[in-house]
């Protein structure tokens, strides 16, 4: 396959390398100079786009409206998909500026605290869980063929509307990036606190190392689930904290911390035996809901080999 990547930080770069060690012709584009030169990138979005079965839009979602114009510039009407971390924007906009291409929203949960082309690893998607969205209007033999390019990178696929990988995003990466940063905002003036930080605080707080501007074009892009989840977590640490008031404070929080034990314990999910599923869009999104993901796409595209995670006691 013939793929353009447009925008070359961790998750592009990393694409890039992958999909090039896979044997795939790939062509890059970043706006920044060192960036294009140190990846050997095009000069342009139109000239990595010219000759492209695939676009992959890989850069923050501020700056997807201006790539989309390019492309519509130039006339791409193939495939398009995307990495970043909010769905419905980036599907509405598409609507919007590209509706002559073909698209399926796409995000895989593989980042980390670093960015930049120098931080891509060809390695980084083996194992992770990418989302490749399925609305009423998506092709599904192009989903297909995007859930069989990625599943051959080591990515397990997982079908999900936008609306519903927005929702559980806000509660596994959005929300715990906000409290990333306000727990390592503790230390910024409590000298003792940050000589004491070790285990615990490394891990709650690892994510606050990410660039601030694309934490908030992450959750500032999803603002309506971000605010649900949040509000929600609030209300969690204001039962949590009135239990501090109690006159028994061990006894009561006690309770409160049994249903983060026992989902903790249950994670990551562990796959059950593998099972072959027609490839037919109502029977791809009832595996994402329950929790399930694709491993691979049958040549004929007919079936896929699917995986549901089972529950530990």
């Amino acid at each position: 396959m013939d793929v353009a990547i447009i925008g070359l930080g961790l998750i592009g770069g990393s694409l890039l390398r992958a999909l090039s060690a896979a044997g795939h012709r790939v062509h890059g584009y970043d706006a920044d100079p060192a960036t294009r030169e140190a990846a050997g990138a095009s000069t342009t979005t139109a000239e990595a786009a010219k000759n492209a079965d695939l676009v992959v839009l890989a850069v923050p979602l501020p700056a997807t409206d201006a790539v989309l114009t390019e492309l519509t510039t130039i006339g791409y009407d193939g495939l398009v998909t995307d990495v970043t971390s909010v769905k419905a924007p980036v599907r509405d906009l598409v609507g919007r500026r590209l509706a002559s291409a073909r698209f399926v929203g796409g995000h895989p949960m593989a980042g980390k605290e670093t960015s930049g082309f120098a931080a891509a690893d060809p390695h980084l998607f083996e194992g992770c869980a990418w989302v490749l969205c399925l609305e009423a209007d998506t092709v599904l033999a192009d989903w297909l063929e995007l859930a069989a390019l990625y599943t051959g990178l080591g990515a397990r696929v997982v079908p999900a509307t936008a609306d519903e990988h927005d929702r559980a995003v806000a509660a596994v990466s959005h929300v715990p990036h906000l409290l990333a940063s306000a727990l390592a905002a503790r230390t910024a003036t409590d000298r003792l606190a940050a000589t004491l930080g070790a285990g615990s605080f490394r891990d709650g707080t690892r994510v606050a190392a990410s660039a601030p501007r694309l934490t908030a074009a992450m959750c500032g892009g999803n603002a309506r689930f971000v605010r649900d989840e949040l509000d929600a977590v609030l209300a969690d640490l204001t039962a949590a904290r009135a239990a501090l008031d109690r006159p028994d404070p061990i006894a009561a929080l006690q309770p409160w911390l049994t249903t983060g034990w026992k989902a903790r314990r249950n994670w990551p999910p562990q796959p059950g035996p593998a099972t072959e599923l027609p490839a037919e869009a109502d029977e791809l999104l009832r595996l994402g809901r329950a929790g399930g993901w694709v491993t691979a796409v049958a040549q004929d595209r007919r079936t896929v080999t699917a995986e549901v995670p089972f529950q530990r006691s």
